[in-house]
């Protein structure tokens, strides 16, 4: 039985170059990605999906982490996004066996040209946008985002919802930085779920009905707090004395919940059996798709692709489920042959 591999990441050769020039690029996430040849070396990438020949496996590619817009400012951004999907596009060209689709990135610290690069890299084969669950820090329910979902929904394509959440963005009050790397561990779970509420609440969802938003590592804490999402939102307003929140209530057209189920969840879980479980029982079998996160793994590659195929092979699941998780769900979202 296949598997496409629905979320991971490669930097094309053109776009590590000028990381590797960028401020960003020199430490914290840009330290890590250095260290990982899976990511930027193709050869090294190819037998990294070579290992796994007999499942029928490929993979889906975005852009690594940091994001653009942590990178570079407006102009520089624009430039670089488009050279980082030229090269993902020319890579999925040449080796569709290995590679049969790739997410577009955007300058979303220039919101106009985000709109443009949403149209041109469908043209040139993008089969879904990955977008972060910040902008820099800022949320992406402001006004200026606005019209970047409404491209995005006219284009069909999914959205790849990664977490993005830096040690600038701190633990507690009274320290400048997150420590531990408690930002991006811990972290990123829960800024999913703050982004997928703001999505909601802010009444983007229901302005752009037909967003499909994969959100990477199953939903973050959101299937794993299912009772807090129902019942409290249930009740939104009833902590809050200075702003009247009921009346987002009266606005929304359908209760909180519906909306977090409508969303999607991808396995990258990094082997976690338990977690997968919950995941899918909260999104459903038609909400979910296989990804493993590669190449973040303790081995550089191989470990978290091997220990999500051995969940799915293990899980208690019907064929015909395991089927549309491991590779039917994406080649519907993202349109695959």
């Amino acid at each position: 039985m296949p598997y496409i591999d629905a979320f991971n990441h490669f930097f094309p050769k053109r776009f590590y170059d000028m990381l590797l020039e960028t401020p960003a690029g020199q430490k914290d996430m840009g330290k890590r990605v250095r260290g990982l040849p899976a990511i930027y070396d193709l050869d090294v990438r190819n037998k990294v999906v070579d290992k796994f020949e007999k499942y029928d496996y490929s993979q889906i590619l975005c852009l690594g982490m940091p994001a653009i817009d942590r990178l570079v400012g407006p102009e520089q951004a624009v430039e670089m996004a488009k050279i980082g999907n030229d090269g993902l596009a020319d890579i999925c060209a040449k080796d569709p066996a290995r590679y049969p689709g790739w997410a577009a990135s955007l300058p979303m610290n220039a919101p106009e040209a985000a709109v443009r690069e949403v149209e041109r890299a469908v043209k040139i084969g993008a089969c879904a946008i990955q977008l972060h669950t910040n902008v820099d820090g800022a949320p992406l329910d402001e006004p200026q985002f606005w019209p970047i979902f409404e491209a995005i929904e006219k284009s069909g394509k999914p959205i790849l919802l990664h977490p993005i959440r830096t040690n600038e963005m701190a633990d507690y009050r009274n320290e400048k930085k997150s420590k531990y790397e408690i930002n991006s561990v811990i972290g990123w779970p829960f800024e999913t779920g703050a982004c997928l509420a703001r999505l909601v609440f802010s009444g983007i969802i229901d302005k752009h009905p037909g967003l499909k938003i994969i959100t990477h590592h199953l939903g973050g804490i959101i299937p794993y707090f299912e009772g807090r999402v129902g019942h409290s939102w249930d009740q939104l307003g009833a902590r809050t004395s200075d702003e009247d929140y009921g009346a987002i209530l009266k606005r929304l057209k359908k209760r909180p919940f519906d909306y977090f189920k409508d969303f999607y969840g991808d396995t990258a879980l990094a082997g976690a059996k338990g977690p997968t479980v919950c995941g899918i029982g909260f999104f459903g079998v038609d909400h979910v798709l296989f990804a493993s996160d590669c190449p973040f793994d303790p081995e550089k590659g191989t470990m978290y692709p091997r220990l999500s195929i051995e969940v799915m092979e293990t899980i208690d699941l019907p064929k015909a489920d395991k089927e549309k998780i491991q590779y039917k769900n994406a080649q519907k979202m993202f349109g695959l042959k």
